[in-house]
């Protein structure tokens, strides 16, 4: 039922349906959702609660069982044995799009396993919406989903993809937010600049731009927000070129603990330079003095 208007469900084909759900905004959900939702014979979630909302919002009365981390391994082997009777069974996380940040990956893997299809049912997501707003460029992204809680952990994966040639996408707790900030503006650098995101789609939705090093001294020192949080993070700026000095310098330190031929060799494979026209220009700073 969508504003008073009675829409009949067509029957499914028996199959795992992935379907797009509100992030926020329950009017943000699409036809083809309710449609599917209203036909599967089973609807699993990750919180019973929180899909008996958006179901109720549209008259919606259908079975929800519980499907998440904690009850995978008993969740699963049930759903494919609905499968195997032939139901149609829709799979949705509490926000967004399933699989994003969810468990249903492992679902999926068994369902296709066993022969089984999977039907995605597109709709809302957190990670795409953030993108497109934040103003940032667009034409490559990589999601790098939620940081490790621990700090050094955290900065060993901020380093992995440091130099990743597009947008970097974080999803993010209120609670972490300032101290994950404080670890992309030390590790990716201050001056990248980045959007905080939170409450996409609801009443107090904000998007808070900046570099990092700005970002991270305001969270730092403001209180805990509220709500869920994307951060967003441009891509790398272009490496600096190395001047001539920068190579003699660099030749210089290797030719100190290496022979002359391996020394070149080894700038070489460092700076992208030919190996012949290094081994020369070390050659004549030896002659110049600048080397043993």
């Amino acid at each position: 039922m969508i504003h008073q208007t009675v829409i009949p469900a067509r029957p499914l084909e028996p199959a795992l349906y992935l379907v797009a759900t509100p992030i926020g905004n329950l009017g943000d959900v699409t036809l083809r959702a309710l449609e599917t939702l209203a036909a599967v014979d089973i609807v699993a979630c990750e919180d019973t609660r929180v899909s008996r909302v958006l179901l109720d919002r549209y008259g919606i009365r259908q079975k929800l069982t519980a499907y998440h981390e904690h009850n995978a391994e008993v969740a699963g082997p049930r759903l494919l044995a609905d499968l195997a009777e032939g139901k149609a069974v829709a799979l949705i996380s509490d926000a967004g799009t399933p699989l994003v940040s969810d468990p249903g990956y492992r679902l999926v893997g068994e369902v296709i396993a066993a022969g089984f299809r999977v039907v995605p049912i597109p709709g809302a997501s957190a990670m795409l919406a953030a993108l497109t707003a934040s103003g940032l460029p667009s034409d490559a992204f990589f999601f790098a989903g939620f940081l490790p809680a621990r700090d050094g952990q955290r900065r060993n994966r901020l380093d992995a993809v440091k130099a990743v040639p597009g947008t970097l996408i974080f999803y993010e707790s209120p609670n972490r937010v300032a101290d994950s900030l404080a670890a992309m503006r030390d590790v990716l650098g201050g001056e990248r600049e980045a959007v905080v995101c939170r409450e996409l789609t609801k009443t107090f939705e904000e998007m808070r731009r900046g570099n990092l090093a700005t970002l991270a001294e305001h969270y730092d020192g403001a209180p805990t927000p509220r709500g869920e949080i994307v951060v967003c993070v441009a891509p790398p700026g272009e490496p600096a070129k190395e001047t001539p000095e920068d190579i003699d310098r660099l030749l210089l330190s290797l030719a100190a603990e290496m022979p002359t031929s391996k020394a070149a060799g080894e700038a070489a494979r460092m700076t992208g330079q030919s190996r012949q026209t290094l081994y020369r220009r070390l050659l004549e700073l030896k002659e110049e003095g600048g080397g043993s």
